[in-house]
């Protein structure tokens, strides 16, 4: 009576397995592992997962030197013949196949995470369901994004004019909103460690009055630029010290910001925790952390407001989204740092729609003119600032190999 059971339920799940013509009823395996960088704005890292199964899973690997090596020259050997159903026993096997070298954090974690991204894609395949759907079910059907969008246009005609220190002014920075707004994205982000004119020393961690107030006018045409419809957050890169951060965000009280994104080093959660308790602005962080071990110092501590944990780099998805559970426990919010290409993109949606505490998801490749090329689909990914929820099997996207080749970086 259990096998009966058993039986329909498994049929209920994952309907007609066994009996779809062409497929096999054996246990798949992993054939094979390869990698190509894309040339875009970061090189991207793209994973190929070849299986036995007819399926090729896709993932991404965090920008890093070297970790096309890993995954190609050592975890090809660790995963060929294993069966890539077995998504966590496979990734819990190359943490520990590289204990001591970089499992834990590091391009080690990087390498893995792009591996593990393309066994959930593969797996999704094999069992003709969506990721979200091996995750445990979506909270939502589609996923905010958010715009990091630098200083627009102005940034890139100074740099070509050869006047860096032209870049970073307030009209540049409010035409940038401004556009993004009107690409219906509802949350917008912009980088304030950046350069005013002026010669000072940004070793010392110390910004004077005249710096802050540079910051606080680019913050200033931004939020007047768009009004009420967007929040702005802003980014400092790890660049200031505390007592630099207290004075800037009470230059930048008057604004509102939907957060401070990574205002300090990333080591000192201590050091994160004492700013958090001095300022009125929601901080964020998490960029530069692995793992959910390398979060529980920042959320035990309650030292931010917001989680950034990037998918790619921090362990994968099903890290990713325990992650987002740890901090779930703290009631604190999580919005994913992203850099990378559709794949990556893909793989934060499908951790996104299936954690409650979810804000949005970054975006940071409005300038990359052939962003959407990559995918084999008719019509862009992101629209008016957010993506379905697919419900295709996998990932829910196919890359356009063609175009991967005429971007291709050796």
């Amino acid at each position: 009576m259990y096998s009966d059971f058993a039986a329909r339920l498994a049929s209920s799940i994952w309907p007609d397995f066994g009996e779809t013509p062409g497929r096999s009823t054996e246990t798949p395996e992993v054939t094979g592992l390869s990698t190509v960088v894309v040339d875009g704005n970061f090189p991207w890292t793209i994973v190929r997962l070849e299986t036995d199964a007819g399926v090729t899973g896709i993932g991404e690997a965090y920008p890093s030197p070297g970790v096309h090596e890993v995954i190609t020259d050592y975890f090809e050997s660790v995963l060929v013949g294993e069966n890539p159903l077995d998504v966590e026993r496979l990734y819990n096997l190359m943490r520990e196949s590289l204990s001591g070298r970089g499992s834990q954090q590091g391009i080690g974690t990087i390498a893995i995470s792009g591996v593990e991204i393309a066994l959930w894609d593969a797996a999704g395949k094999i069992l003709e369901q969506p990721v979200y759907q091996l995750l445990g079910g979506k909270t939502r059907e589609e996923i905010r994004m958010y715009a990091d969008c630098h200083a627009g246009d102005g940034m890139v005609e100074a740099a070509l004019d050869g006047q860096p220190e032209e870049t970073y002014e307030a009209e540049a920075y409010a035409r940038a909103a401004r556009s993004a707004v009107d690409d219906g994205y509802e949350i917008i982000k912009f980088d304030l460690d950046v350069p005013s004119g002026r010669e000072i020393d940004t070793l010392s961690r110390h910004f004077d009055r005249p710096e802050i107030e540079h910051k606080r006018g680019l913050v200033e045409a931004v939020t007047e630029a768009v009004g009420d419809e967007a929040e702005v957050a802003v980014d400092l890169h790890w660049n200031f010290s505390v007592e630099a951060t207290e004075k800037l965000c009470a230059s930048l009280e008057p604004y509102d910001l939907a957060w401070i994104e990574d205002p300090l080093p990333p080591e000192n959660a201590d050091a994160l925790a004492t700013l958090n308790r001095s300022v009125e602005q929601p901080l964020l962080t998490g960029e530069n952390r692995y793992g959910r071990h390398g979060f529980r110092d920042l959320v035990e501590k309650e030292a931010v407001a917001f989680v950034a944990p990037d998918v790619p780099k921090t362990g994968g998805i099903a890290e990713t989204k325990k992650i987002a559970e740890l901090a779930d426990t703290y009631y604190l919010t999580m919005s994913p740092h992203n850099i990378g290409s559709p794949v990556a993109t893909m793989a934060g949606v499908h951790v996104g729609a299936t954690v409650p505490n979810f804000l949005a998801l970054e975006f940071h490749a409005r300038d990359v003119p052939w962003w959407d090329d990559l995918v084999d689909a008719g019509e862009p990914l992101i629209q008016n600032g957010r993506i379905e929820v697919p419900d295709e099997p996998g990932l829910g996207i196919e890359l356009d190999w063609d175009v991967v080749e005429e971007h291709r970086k050796e």
